[in-house]
């Protein structure tokens, strides 16, 4: 089945969002610029998420990027809540009295977040009464524990995870009397998530990751040439601290069952998660909410099944590792994206490939034929193709969307492959998951004058 290049464009297209900071004056106070982000799905639906918005009683704006798995209820919940645990979690103690006895005296509330979403983004209606009271709950305990301190990024990031991921728990042990809503609360609590989010402030990044999507800096050196920095690790079995943090968790008889085939119990790959309540809860609690909860989730197989070897829950955290960097110069972009990118693409090419996107400027690196042989006519036709590639370059407006394409139609040289591009996005839903993943990318330029 062939895809026409408009309709590999409109494939590649139908998801891409950008947002460019608004300046002032013509002054642009921000250190960032703006970004571009887009998705595409090899399930369906789509598990990924993205969201992005300003803090608007903070400083700062917060990106992440969300990975789910069993389903796509975990990471839909944690992309329309998370923001607003961080928000309220990085709030001075009087703005947090300002909101409370607004939403006391029916007042309206102070706006936390303004929200840059696309048309697809959508956020659940029927939840927004129960999810915004378990957040009115953790800003009055906030309230409540006031120590008069201003909050440090990092801890603040820390709580929000916890604190979220501690709700989405409890509203499933609890349950609803509203049986759409009790059924909502148990898909998100028993499918899982990771996440992987940035902070940005004037010159201070925080990158908070929980699981294995990441965020990578793309640095220009004094020749021009472009490189990456990581700024997040992997939470799984190819990370050795990781992997010795879950093993100093439990005690020494569960060594060898504690990690089998690189996955958690031997059924998990990422080693912290939001949700996975089955990798967390007790069997007891377990088969107690699946026992009273709706029929749909006793008919459910999944939610049934406790892992081999469950002796001493939990074995799944949602708490991030939170990384900060101070923005200079030579810092020119960050890249979050879900494992679908990085397991395609090194990251040493994606900052080579944003930054010539970004900057138009394209380093020529000489044509890598690795071991192939070839005549001189393959040759001819390969250096055709560059020339023809450059001009196509620029049929991109969205940085996320250039990446995406060359995520899904390099050939062995590094190109794009437009017949490779063409099969890889024709192939339909049940065999596209098995030659690659979602894929979910944010983009965002920074400003080298205000830094």
């Amino acid at each position: 089945f062939y895809l026409t290049p408009p309709q590999v464009n409109s494939i590649l297209k139908a998801n891409e969002y950008s947002f460019k900071v608004p300046e002032f004056d013509g002054k642009n106070v921000s250190s960032v610029l703006g970004f571009d982000s887009n998705q595409l799905p090899a399930n369906a639906p789509i598990e990924d998420r993205r969201s992005a918005a300003t803090c608007l009683q903070t400083r700062g704006m917060l990106l992440g990027v969300f990975d789910g798995h069993a389903g796509c209820a975990c990471a839909q919940a944690v992309s329309e809540r998370l923001f607003y645990y961080i928000a309220v979690s990085l709030l001075p103690h009087e703005t947090l009295l300002e909101i409370e006895n607004a939403v006391e005296s029916g007042r309206a509330l102070l706006p936390i977040l303004q929200w840059h979403k696309h048309p697809n983004d959508y956020f659940s209606k029927e939840a927004s009464k129960l999810y915004f009271n378990s957040l009115r709950t953790y800003w009055q305990e906030l309230i409540d524990l006031n120590s008069g301190e201003t909050t440090d990024v990092k801890e603040a990031l820390i709580n929000a995870f916890k604190r979220l991921d501690n709700d989405i728990s409890l509203e499933a042990q609890v349950g609803d009397p509203n049986s759409f809503l009790n059924y909502l609360v148990l898909r998100v609590a028993f499918s899982g998530a990771t996440a992987c989010v940035a902070h940005v402030d004037g010159v201070d990044l925080h990158i908070a990751n929980t699981g294995d999507s990441r965020a990578m800096l793309g640095v220009q050196e004094e020749d021009g040439s472009w490189s990456a920095v990581n700024l997040s690790y992997d939470h799984n079995a190819q990370n050795e601290h990781e992997v010795e943090r879950v093993k100093m968790e439990h005690p020494k008889s569960e060594e060898k069952t504690l990690v089998k085939q690189d996955r958690l119990l031997g059924l998990l790959m990422p080693f912290r998660a939001f949700g996975d309540v089955k990798f967390k809860w007790s069997i007891e609690l377990q088969k107690r909410v699946v026992e009273s909860g709706p029929d749909q989730l006793n008919d459910n197989e999944y939610t049934k099944f406790i892992p081999p070897n469950y002796h001493t829950p939990p074995y799944l955290t949602a708490e991030p590792e939170v990384i900060h960097h101070k923005l200079r110069p030579q810092d020119k972009f960050l890249v979050l994206a879900t494992d679908g990118l990085w397991e395609t693409m090194h990251r040493q090419d994606v900052a080579r490939i944003v930054g010539e996107y970004l900057t138009g400027v394209h380093h020529q690196q000489p044509i890598a034929v690795g071991g192939y042989k070839v005549t001189l006519g393959q040759m001819h036709g390969l250096l055709t193709e560059r020339r023809a590639r450059i001009s196509s370059v620029f049929e991109d407006q969205n940085a996320a969307t250039h990446l995406i394409r060359h995520a899904v139609g390099n050939n062995e040289f590094g190109t794009v492959d437009h017949e490779r591009l063409s099969k890889m996005l024709s192939l339909p839903e049940e065999l596209a998951r098995m030659y690659r993943d979602d894929i979910t990318i944010i983009v965002v330029q920074f400003n080298s004058h205000v830094i």
